[in-house]
C-alpha cells in the first residue's frame, strides 16, 4: 500500500496531481474552483476608483463547454481519490455553481445539502443595476447515494448553542488582519474566511483525517485543517499562491477578532452563538474559562461546548451546573484571561458583532 504524503502543497495542475494520488485515499475534499466570472471589462466604484475584482487568467475559459469539460475532468479525478465514506464540498457563485452541481450528479455524487453562505458584509453592487450579490452556494455530496458518510451532528448543534445547524450560514467575508496582503495588495482575490472552513471541517471530519483542496490558493483549508488536527494536501498551480500558503500554514496566524467593544444592550443585538467565537479564532479550543471569582473552571471544546470534569454542555448549561442553579447566562458568567485580566466572553461577543457588521 502506497503511503500518502500529507501536510504539503503540490505545485501543478490539479487533475494531474489528483490522478497521481492513491485511489480512495482522502476523507474530505473542499473545492473552490474558478468561478468563470466572464468579466468583459474593469468595474469601477461611483467615485471612479477601480474595483479589485477577479480578472486573472486562471478564472478565464473560452466557452461554457470548455468550463464544463474542465469541471467534469477534475470532479472525475476527485471521485477516484475520495474514500467511499468521504464527502466533497464545492463552492461557487451564480456564474458556475449550477454547472458544477449538474456535473456532480452526472458523475455519481449524491447531493446531501446545498448551503447558502450569506455574507454579513458583502461587497455592494456599484453600478446599481442588479441586486447585491450577498451569498455564495456550497454543495455537499457523498460519493454515492448509499455511502455511509461522516457527519458530526452533535458538534454542529453544540456550535450553534444546542440548536440544529441550518443550511444558511451568516459569516463575514475575509477582511482585516485575516486578509493576506503583499505590499498592501491582496495576495489572492477570493480568499475564503477561516470560519467557513472551520465549520465545514468540523462538520465532516475527525482528527487525523486527510483533507484535500485541489484549488488551494493561499491555503485557508490547510490552515484550518492544521488547527483542528487534520492532515491536509493542497494543490495549487500558481507558485505565488503556493508560497504564500506554505508560509501562512507554517506560522498559523490567528484570526483577528476586531476591537474589544462593549455593546450597550445585548438584547437588541442579533443572536450570536458561542461557537461563532470559536470557529472565528477569537477563542481557541482548549481555552480555560473561569467565573469572575475564579471559583469554577471549564475548558472550551472544538464544537463550542464546555467541559467541566465529567460534564459537557453549552456555556449556559455548564454555568448553571457549576452553581447548581436552574439557569445561567453563560455570556456574563464565564471569563477568559487576557494579559493578566479577566475579560467576560460577552465582551468578545460584542467584538464579533462589530467585526461582522451584524
Amino acid at each position: 500500500m502506497i503511503k500518502l504524503k500529507t501536510d504539503r502543497v503540490i505545485l501543478g495542475d490539479c487533475i494531474e496531481a489528483m490522478n497521481a494520488l492513491p485511489a480512495k485515499s482522502v476523507d474530505l475534499i473542499f473545492a473552490d474552483p474558478p468561478y468563470n466570472l466572464q468579466l468583459a471589462q474593469d468595474l469601477y466604484r461611483p467615485e471612479g476608483s477601480r474595483v479589485d475584482a477577479v480578472n486573472d487568467d486562471w478564472d478565464k475559459f473560452d466557452t461554457f463547454a470548455t468550463y464544463d469539460a474542465f469541471t467534469r475532468a477534475w470532479l472525475k479525478a476527485a471521485h477516484r481519490v475520495l474514500k467511499d465514506d468521504g464527502t466533497i464540498w464545492t463552492i461557487g457563485s451564480y456564474h458556475n455553481i449550477f454547472r458544477v452541481g449538474t456535473a456532480l450528479q452526472d458523475l455519481g455524487f449524491w447531493v446531501l445539502n446545498d448551503i447558502i453562505w450569506r455574507k454579513a458584509n458583502p461587497m455592494p453592487n456599484f453600478k446599481g443595476t442588479r441586486f447585491t450579490n450577498a451569498h455564495e452556494t456550497l454543495i455537499w455530496c457523498s460519493k454515492s447515494e448509499d455511502a455511509r458518510y461522516h457527519f458530526n451532528y452533535t458538534a454542529m448543534k453544540a456550535l450553534n448553542e444546542d440548536l440544529q445547524m441550518r443550511s444558511d450560514w451568516v459569516l463575514p467575508i475575509c477582511t482585516g488582519n485575516e486578509r493576506i496582503k503583499i505590499d498592501g495588495i491582496k495576495a489572492h482575490p477570493t480568499q475564503k474566511p477561516e470560519s467557513l472552513l472551520y465549520r465545514v471541517l468540523l462538520a465532516c471530519t475527525k482528527p487525523g483525517d486527510i483533507v484535500l483542496d485541489p484549488f488551494f490558493g493561499t491555503g485557508t483549508t490547510g490552515a484550518v485543517a492544521k488547527l483542528l488536527g487534520r492532515h491536509w494536501i493542497g494543490i495549487e498551480r500558481e507558485e505565488k499562491y503556493a508560497r504564500v500558503a506554505e508560509k501562512r500554514i507554517a506560522e498559523l496566524l490567528p484570526l483577528s477578532g476586531g476591537a474589544m467593544a462593549v455593546t450597550a444592550s445585548a438584547r437588541a443585538q442579533p443572536r450570536v452563538a458561542f461557537g461563532a467565537l470559536v470557529e472565528n479564532g477569537m477563542i481557541r479550543p482548549g481555552t480555560e474559562l473561569v467565573d469572575h471569582a475564579r471559583r469554577f473552571r471549564a475548558r472550551v471544546q472544538a464544537d463550542g461546548s464546555l467541559n467541566m470534569g465529567e460534564t459537557v454542555g453549552s456555556i449556559h448549561q455548564i454555568g448553571a451546573a457549576a452553581q447548581k442553579a436552574p439557569a445561567c447566562n453563560g455570556w456574563t458568567f464565564w471569563h477568559v484571561e487576557q494579559a493578566g485580566k479577566l475579560v467576560p466572553i460577552d465582551t468578545m461577543r460584542a467584538a464579533y458583532r462589530q467585526a461582522a457588521a451584524l
